[in-house]
């Protein structure tokens, strides 16, 4: 990957988990806020960007919702800045699992 992760100092017993469980992470790296924690093992996750109209000359805000895996060594809540990584399909929605808790967000 571009830079080093940062194991957490929490154990977990997941399968699911990259640093204690089997689960090989490839492909792209994002950063975004986690919105909701309301499944288990589950968070949703959002990504803000802008996006160029060229016939206005201006840009409009979109955003991208993914569903990724929460490992009980990260444990991340709701209004966290967290960095996910691409990996195989865990479920039909879930193809990201969080490898980094950057910062507590503003909720």
């Amino acid at each position: 990957m571009e830079n080093e992760m940062k194991i957490p100092e929490k154990k977990c017993n997941d399968a699911k988990c990259p640093f204690h469980g089997n689960l090989k992470i490839r492909g792209r790296t994002l950063v975004g806020n986690i919105i909701s924690t309301k499944m288990r093992k589950t968070a949703s996750f959002e990504l803000a960007r802008i996006h160029y109209i060229p016939k206005y000359e201006r840009y409009e805000k979109r955003r991208t919702r993914l569903k990724v895996h929460n490992p009980e060594c990260i444990n991340a809540s709701a209004g966290d800045i967290v960095k996910i990584v691409e990996c195989r399909p865990l479920s039909k929605s879930k193809k990201f699992v969080i490898i980094e808790k950057l910062e507590r967000g503003s909720k």
